[in-house]
């Protein structure tokens, strides 16, 4: 997370974007992005040459070539600002839509880049800037990315809520990514749990991926995200190359359009925050998800295309909107009985109301799965989250300091701040829920139900179903002394009445 200086600069340049003329933040974000991008790639030729120099070979797939070298962000910014502009908008873009050669990924979604930047000046200060911020330092450059992303005002559209990335972070830490993972989002958006996946197996198995074959899986075959917006897609790749994973599987797809033959039980994992956009045509829905689960309802149809996309033992970690947990229509019901009676169903865990803010006051809840075919729901764990870390208005502010936040804080929490932060002891108690979390009684903030009795309440997963409200108890008076003062205050009324009555005759 930026903070301070770093974070003062990327909001003057915003600033500076907004004063020169474009003000919608996903074209901000978007002309911000390339230029990044162009000054990454800068850095990746620099970094080619020098290893050549080292090694006394060729270049290993040059980016630029001597007749392009102008073209590169250490040459072109040292231009005047109008020959500087001239050079991005008629060769750099250029370049960029045809990068990578037809079959990359990211020649894909570059091809219909567009330079928008209104005048020399604007690209002047933004290019300023942008040379002033430490890209080349650790993560900053997803975390400027992230926070650019945060300002999106426009989300929030057609059921599209960005997900918070301490919320991304919690679930991926649950489901613990492997090296050998398959990684799907099919509405994947910015590619947020993609890249946070990656951070994690980069923090976490560092060694394994030393060895060769297991880089190439991380590069090219570990991260599968879609989407059918094409300006998500194309900064949803750049995200992802500016987290270091070379060539991500990111394309176009409606999801819940497409039939998914091609794609079924592919994945191992899933970890997505599918829209919850309300209803389709059954005549515009894939029909092999309608086999699955008959219903117009974007959410239950997203559960059903999970339980197609993933292997069997794949797992799945998900928000759902909490009609999904008590929703009494027959594809409801039905949906959740085949999670627990044809699959694992692992966990619910609730999420405070104000978590979408300021997009949405919507309740949500993640359900955590595995795919198995042949049942294996035992029991299921909930745990009611009801602070995150941050207000839960549309301010958002934290409420304790930043190395406090987050489900891995870098300080131990004590009980005042638990009481601000939940998510620490969420995955704490993840950990513990086949042993010491079975014990625990339904009036704690998490405990496990046993399959029989959520089949007896018909299927419903919503936690209130099952916790149990200790009411304090108090001393009450006697319901005859109760009644003995009443009629003794009845009395003095009537004594006043007719002393009022004498006094007005």
């Amino acid at each position: 997370m930026i903070t301070g200086e770093l974070r003062s600069r990327i909001d003057r340049l915003w600033d500076a974007f907004w004063s020169g003329g474009i003000s919608n933040p996903l074209e901000v974000i978007e002309q911000i992005t390339y230029l990044m991008f162009i000054k990454r790639l800068d850095g990746i030729q620099t970094t080619k040459e020098h290893k050549a120099n080292r090694t006394g070979g060729e270049v290993d797939s040059p980016i630029y070539s001597a007749d392009t070298k102008d073209l590169r962000w250490s040459v072109f910014t040292e231009k005047q600002p109008d020959q500087m502009y001239e050079i991005v908008a008629n060769e750099v873009f250029p370049q960029l839509r045809g990068l990578g050669g037809e079959k990359s990924t990211y020649s894909q979604h570059m091809k219909d880049a567009r330079f928008t930047i209104p005048t020399p000046n604007l690209l002047t200060k933004a290019v300023d800037i942008l040379d002033e911020l430490p890209l080349d330092q650790g993560d900053v450059k997803g975390d400027l990315y992230e926070y650019m992303l945060s300002k999106i005002a426009t989300a929030g559209q057609n059921g599209q809520f960005r997900t918070p990335r301490h919320i991304i972070q919690l679930m991926v830490e649950m489901m613990n990514p492997s090296p050998r993972d398959e990684i799907c989002d099919p509405a994947c958006g910015t590619a947020g749990f993609l890249v946070a996946a990656a951070e994690y197996v980069q923090r976490e198995h560092y060694d394994a991926l030393l060895e060769r074959n297991q880089q190439l899986h991380f590069h090219n075959s570990m991260f599968h995200g879609f989407d059918f917006d094409s300006t998500m897609l194309r900064i949803a790749s750049m995200n992802m190359l500016l987290h270091e994973i070379e060539e991500p599987d990111i394309r176009y797809r409606d999801s819940l359009a497409q039939n998914v033959a091609d794609e079924t039980e592919k994945y191992s994992l899933i970890l997505a925050n599918p829209p919850f956009a309300g209803s389709l045509d059954y005549e515009t829905t894939a029909e092999d998800l309608l086999q699955v689960v008959k219903t117009k309802k974007t959410e239950l149809l997203f559960l059903a295309l999970f339980l197609r996309l993933l292997k069997p033992g794949g797992r799945a970690a998900v928000i759902v909107p909490d009609g999904v947990l008590f929703g009494s229509s027959k594809a409801h019901v039905g949906l959740r009985k085949m999670l627990v009676e044809n699959h694992r169903l692992d966990a619910i865990v609730k999420l405070p109301s104000g978590v979408f803010k300021p997009y949405a006051g919507v309740s949500t809840a993640i359900v955590f799965f595995t795919k198995t075919n042949a049942g294996g729901t035992d029991n299921v764990w909930f745990y009611e989250v009801t602070a995150d870390g941050y207000s839960l208005d549309d301010k958002r502010t934290p409420l304790l300091s930043e190395e406090k936040l987050g489900p891995r804080p870098n300080v131990a929490l004590d009980e005042a701040d638990h009481e601000k932060n939940n998510l620490p002891d969420v995955l704490a108690r993840w950990a513990r829920r086949g042993n010491s979390e079975l014990e625990r009684p339904r009036t704690a903030q998490s405990f496990t139900v046993v399959k029989a009795d959520i089949v007896s309440q018909n299927y419903d997963l919503s936690l209130n179903r099952y916790k149990e409200i200790v009411h304090d108890e108090g001393e009450h008076r006697p319901p005859l002394d109760i009644i003995a003062d009443l009629e003794s205050l009845e009395s003095e009324i009537q004594s006043g009445l007719s002393i009022l009555k004498a006094a007005i005759r």
